[in-house]
């Protein structure tokens, strides 16, 4: 079972609550029945708002929200979402030492932290954000520096990662975030999935815009980085791996491996990715056909992908650009 608590308290920005809620929702619903409607692999989703009590608390939109438990009461979870705070969040972050004291408890475990906006104060008055990479809103930027002096802010990252410890610059950004942990929780087709039914428009990869402290995200591999802007320049032909390996003066096992030590994937999964980003791109501002923009980002059969796009998309390219394009207004 997939355990999440989402932290309530007052001031609380809604939108940081219902979002992660509404994704997490959606991404358990498709798990569980695949398109024609045949069970799948079930992964048990359960979902508690906690609080310093069982009382009713009113968020910074005025709507009320009633906890399922109180803070003490979590004892361990696979997640908790830290929703934004609207304002100033000194007053709040005083009256919640219920929930700092949990999330000193909470980093020690297996679990993901998850902070949004300024919330990620929350993550550093109980200290664990030492030496560590964070983010927060950007109008708190020189507060929350002068206040955590200790707290490596990265004011030009919307996301950032310090092993289980996640923090989004805000509510936008904490969609690419969830779609993120849904494809490590359920995988890609169905991460893919959730993405494409909540503004497939304006989702990000997580990789574009994140921080990651590991190994797997900001890597130091030159090899590497030099084969990633090899395979984006020669991204619009057809490519062959044995071409990188010829470029590189190495073996395509030695290439394979740093690949998914650097970046989790293999050259080849890489190269997709970065097509199917492209692609994306041109659906939604070009006036292409389909045929053309496969021709673009390297393929010759545009059946292959077709195919390759509603893989890594959960639709045909040409659903894709009715729905992107269909919220642009235009005059009768």
């Amino acid at each position: 079972m997939h355990r999440v608590v989402i932290a309530l308290y007052p001031a609380a920005l809604a939108s940081s609550i219902t979002l992660p809620m509404e994704l997490l929702r959606a991404a358990d619903n498709i798990q569980r029945s695949n398109h024609h409607g045949q069970s799948v692999r079930n992964i048990p989703l359960s979902i508690d708002i906690a609080a310093s009590d069982l009382n009713p608390v009113e968020t910074s939109s005025g709507l009320l929200l009633t906890p399922s438990m109180t803070f003490q009461q979590v004892k361990t979870t696979d997640m908790i979402i830290l929703p934004a705070m609207w304002r100033n969040p000194v007053p709040t972050l005083r009256q919640q030492q219920e929930l700092i004291a949990l999330l000193g408890i909470l980093s020690d475990q297996e679990c993901y932290i998850c902070a949004v906006g300024t919330a990620s104060s929350f993550l550093a008055e109980a200290g664990v954000l030492n030496n560590r990479a964070a983010t927060t809103h950007w109008y708190y930027f020189e507060w929350f520096t002068k206040r955590y002096p200790d707290v490596n802010l990265k004011t030009r990252h919307l996301i950032t990662q310090s092993d289980n410890i996640y923090c989004a610059g805000s509510v936008n950004s904490v969609a690419d975030l969830i779609v993120h942990i849904v494809s490590q929780w359920y995988g890609n087709r169905v991460a893919r999935a959730v993405e494409s039914q909540f503004s497939p428009e304006i989702r990000r990869p997580f990789q574009a815009h994140a921080y990651m402290s590991d190994s797997s995200g900001a890597h130091h591999d030159e090899i590497v980085i030099s084969a990633q802007q090899w395979l984006q320049d020669n991204a619009h032909r057809p490519l062959q791996i044995s071409e990188l390996s010829e470029y590189l003066q190495l073996s395509s096992r030695s290439i394979n491996r740093r690949f998914i030590a650097s970046l989790g994937e293999s050259p080849l999964h890489y190269l997709t990715h970065y097509r199917m980003t492209t692609a994306k791109e041109l659906l939604r501002t070009s006036n292409l056909s389909i045929g053309e923009v496969a021709f673009m980002v390297g393929y010759q059969d545009v059946s292959h992908f077709s195919s390759l796009f509603r893989r890594h998309g959960s639709s045909s390219p040409s659903a894709y650009r009715n729905r992107v394009r269909g919220k642009v207004f235009t005059l009768p």
